[in-house]
């Protein structure tokens, strides 16, 4: 059961606006925003947030953003964010392998150097204590440049944050999200938890 409930999607239209943006990266406006919505300026911000750090800028595709956030959000334990990346990263067309094969990143074919680089940065990034060292950072210089790697750490960094959050508030799955994971996830032994 959730910790505080969210509120109803209308309950500030000016968080409502913001929050249109979920429909096409989900297809619904996450719980966790309708749970920060109880302090429409936290909600505002984050949604500006997200908007910002996962904008596709170039070569760090969406998807890979999504895969990058679903890495995060594994290695933190949080169910919630794990449900919502791997949908999003679904929906923003990444390959049906890498969705297959995400834990099999350092070794599977269906994953670039460039990739098992940002994906090793991932899961050392969202470890506590981190674990990003020379090596991980040598790595991910010889295929991103300082502005992709900044967007690949904006995503971590935002992911931080929710998967704290939902993990905490224990915030209610939506249904899609539910859908989702269990397709996608059931060979991880993916559960909605507390979630529910």
């Amino acid at each position: 059961m959730a910790f505080i409930p969210p509120l109803p999607a209308d309950a500030n239209p000016d968080v409502a606006e913001l929050a249109a943006f979920f429909n096409e990266t989900l297809g619904f406006c996450p719980n966790s925003v309708l749970t920060m919505s109880h302090r429409p300026a936290i909600a505002k911000a984050f949604i500006q947030l997200n908007m910002a750090v996962m904008a596709n800028q170039g070569r760090v595709t969406s998807a890979l953003k999504r895969l990058i956030a679903y890495v995060s959000s594994n290695a933190t334990g949080c169910r919630y964010c794990q449900a919502h990346t791997i949908r999003a990263a679904e929906r923003y067309g990444a390959a049906e392998e890498q969705l297959e094969n995400i834990w099999a990143f350092r070794s599977h074919p269906a994953f670039s150097a460039a990739e098992r680089a940002a994906l090793e940065l991932s899961l050392a990034a969202s470890q506590v204590p981190n674990a990003v060292d020379e090596a991980i950072q040598t790595e991910m210089k010889k295929h991103w440049d300082d502005g992709e790697i900044v967007e690949m750490m904006g995503v971590i960094a935002l992911f931080g944050y929710l998967n704290r959050w939902n993990d905490s508030m224990a915030t209610t799955l939506e249904e899609g999200a539910i859908t989702s994971a269990t397709a996608l996830l059931a060979c991880d032994n993916w559960t909605v938890g507390k979630h529910q």
